[in-house]
């Protein structure tokens, strides 16, 4: 069989898949052209309705020769190169690793890193392989950097955390929609059809943002807050909310509790409080609450500019308490809901890869998920490991005393993605061993010990949950290069070389239908979930019991009660706190992060694709005129950014988008140009999520 050869069905048009990037998740088809080269055709899905965007359409490109790894590579001599290998000896250094480690510091001296974009059937082996193969507390994975403040946020309010409760078509029949902290525009751009269909029904669009994004620029209504302070403007809302008499009373209370502890604390936000906080007019806060209570059908939905702050998880609650006030969750057409980033972020953090989590959503704590999922796997529940490290907090131990010595890595590249990433970097390179599976040589993986090349999207079979907690398939549609092995197989094998020559298939089906057994009586049931029914579908939202579930399983959530025991949505009153770093003499100015429409997460990927890398070649700064003069400034000069951590160079982009004390800068790029070198590692309480999304930072001129 040919590197190139098609594999499944293809059809007229190709094999039927989804793109590898967001959580959108957008179907394609994939084929190959007259020259035997992989192409991409956009395929109409609810969510992307027949849209790609660009790197949707270049997707192709990641298949091709020379831009990934073919065969493994092991450093032989510390200090040295990597080299190539054959897998018997790569797999044989890992194995040895592993029990040298584990023999003298303990089970948890060897830890796991997964990542967001990994399909539910690894997600859910990687957390099983931790837990049973290795016996270590010690797993994590990046999507704590990137939706664990919401989930965090929706568990408390609802009982159930799932990004949007609602059908992604909700957005395109809203009369008014708060967007918060979202560029959809650039980072899902077919997620805009959505938008634009909702606005051109007389819908309503309010985009709460400090930058003037692409999609704030599509807003009827554009409210800037100074970073940090989004909290405060989701009290103010909710107090104008109370003060002109808007509360829906009776949704208040029939269907939660909690909400005169709320009023009461949002009751010394008043507007023009609010307004020296955040700096949004009073005028500006009160026609948005007057938009979204006025509405028939209205929505409110946050993404990564409220979530990544140290104060995150309580910045969402903010806002579920006004989308709660309104009457709106639980309600056809209206509701609250995230928009999750990385392609399988929402089943991502439900199968057991994160550090408190078994799969099907269930705690790692609770005695009764202990004894299921035990019972699945055939293990005693009490050599399950308890709870291990956050994301950060993992990273940051390794090779410290008492912390992890060994390090496996599946599907991230926190060398770039990581906040305080100097220090990532130090305590990667501080390890005994590091073990890296990805498709290329990324940051991280050119660190590592070990490299094990894995298949990439387009060779292998796979579930995916996408944004809407819609279950798709990824389907094989090519045989990967020779020398190249699934992250099943290499699960796998490795389980079978440590001892546990049982338990670990390496066929997706199958990690599949084990997958919802264990999820069986969870938040997140699978158990009803197959590749048949997802086939005849269109995909299939869970919650979805096997035996209970109707097609398409359960679109909607909470229309008759919440996931709480007494069905009922709580209010969590919240204060306003100040970003972990506030501008002083030697740090004056804020510094915010984010995603362009070219490239994705650490560009790992896209800087390899030819088009998208030409298209934007580094990152740039984005400069207010006023500032950039002041500093003596123009447009293409170099400029540094540094911190207390660290400093980062770009290119200077002059524009009034970003306000005059506020800096941005993408975070696709390593070495000299990544900008996680100089933010912050200040945590959120409860989900352990780093505030990103504003750090103090002085600004210089290059030479």
């Amino acid at each position: 069989m040919s590197e190139r050869e098609p594999v499944t069905g293809p059809g007229a048009q190709g094999t039927a898949t989804h793109c590898p990037y967001c959580a959108l998740q957008c179907a394609m088809w994939l084929r190959t052209d007259d020259t035997g080269r992989p192409t991409v055709a956009p395929r109409d899905f609810p969510t992307n309705q027949g849209g790609l965007c660009r790197k949707g359409w270049t997707a192709a490109e990641l298949l091709a020769p020379g831009r990934r790894l073919t065969t493994p590579l092991v450093r032989r001599a510390p200090g040295g190169e990597l080299e190539e290998a054959g897998w018997d000896e790569a797999l044989a250094r890992v194995v040895a690793g592993v029990r040298e480690i584990q023999r003298g510091s303990g089970r948890d001296a060897v830890a796991v890193f997964g990542g967001g974009g990994l399909t539910n059937e690894k997600a859910y082996l990687l957390g099983k392989f931790a837990r049973v193969t290795l016996g270590t507390a010690n797993i994590d994975y990046n999507g704590r950097f990137c939706m664990s403040s919401a989930a965090a946020a929706g568990l408390r309010a609802f009982g159930l955390d799932r990004g949007l409760p609602f059908p992604l078509s909700d957005v395109g029949r809203a009369d008014a929609l708060l967007l918060v902290g979202a560029n959809p525009a650039e980072t899902m751009p077919p997620f805009v059809r959505h938008l634009d269909a909702a606005r051109a029904a007389g819908g309503a669009l309010v985009v709460v943002d400090p930058r003037r994004t692409a999609t704030a620029a599509r807003a009827d209504l554009h409210l800037r807050p100074a970073p940090g302070t989004d909290l405060a403007l989701a009290n103010g809302l909710l107090h104008i909310a109370v003060a002109e008499g808007l509360v829906d009373e009776a949704y208040v209370a029939e269907r939660t509790e909690g909400f005169t502890a709320v009023r009461e604390a949002v009751a010394t936000y008043w507007p023009e409080h609010v307004e020296r906080i955040t700096g949004v007019p009073v005028a500006d806060q009160y026609r948005a609450v007057r938009l979204l209570a006025g509405a028939g059908r209205a929505l409110v939905l946050t993404a990564r500019g409220a979530e990544q702050h140290r104060n995150g998880t309580d910045t969402v609650s903010a806002f579920v308490n006004l989308a709660l006030a309104l009457g709106l969750p639980g309600r056809e057409g209206s509701g609250y809901g995230c928009l999750t980033g990385q392609g399988n972020g929402q089943g991502g953090r439900e199968h057991g890869q994160k550090a408190d989590q078994l799969p099907g959503y269930r705690r790692i704590d609770d005695p009764r998920a202990r004894a299921h999922v035990a019972g699945v796997w055939g293990v005693p529940a009490d050599s399950l490991p308890g709870p291990g490290l956050s994301a950060y907090e993992l990273l940051g131990s390794l090779g410290t005393a008492g912390g992890p010595r060994g390090l496996l890595l599946f599907g991230s590249n926190p060398v770039v993605s990581a906040p305080h990433a100097g220090l990532v970097e130090r305590r990667l390179r501080g390890l005994d061993l590091l073990v890296v599976a990805d498709p290329v040589l990324s940051e991280t993986a050119a660190l590592a010990d070990v490299v094990l090349p894995t298949a990439q999207w387009a060779e292998e079979d796979g579930t995916m949950t996408n944004l809407e907690g819609r279950v798709i398939r990824r389907r094989r549609a090519f045989a990967p290069p020779a020398g190249v092995r699934t992250d099943l197989w290499v699960i796998s094998e490795l389980s079978r070389r440590l001892g546990r020559p049982t338990g670990f298939p390496d066929s997706a089906p199958e990690v599949f239908a084990e997958l919802g057994r264990a999820a069986a009586g969870g938040p997140a049931d699978y158990s009803g979930i197959t590749y048949d029914r997802i086939d005849a579908e269109g995909g299939v939202f869970w919650p979805s019991p096997e035996g209970a579930a109707p097609a398409g399983g359960s679109p909607r959530l909470f229309l008759d009660a919440f996931a709480h025991p007494d069905g009922r949505a709580r209010f969590v009153a919240v204060h306003h706190t100040p970003p972990a770093e506030e501008p002083d003499e030697r740090y004056p100015l804020h510094l915010t992060t984010g995603r362009i429409m070219q490239h994705y997460q650490s560009g790992a990927q896209t800087r390899r694709v030819p088009e998208l890398a030409a298209a934007v070649r580094g990152p740039h700064v984005e400069i207010h005129p006023d500032l950039a003069a002041r500093h003596g400034i123009a447009a293409g000069d170099r400029v540094r950014l540094v911190s207390r951590r660290g400093s980062t160079e770009a290119a200077a982009r002059l524009t009034s988008a970003v306000p005059p004390d506020t800096l941005f800068m993408p975070f696709h790029w390593g070495g000299r140009q990544r900008v996680n070198s100089v933010v912050g590692d200040a945590l959120d309480p409860v989900s352990r999520m780093p505030e990103f999304k504003v750090s103090a930072v002085r600004l210089e001129r290059v030479g």
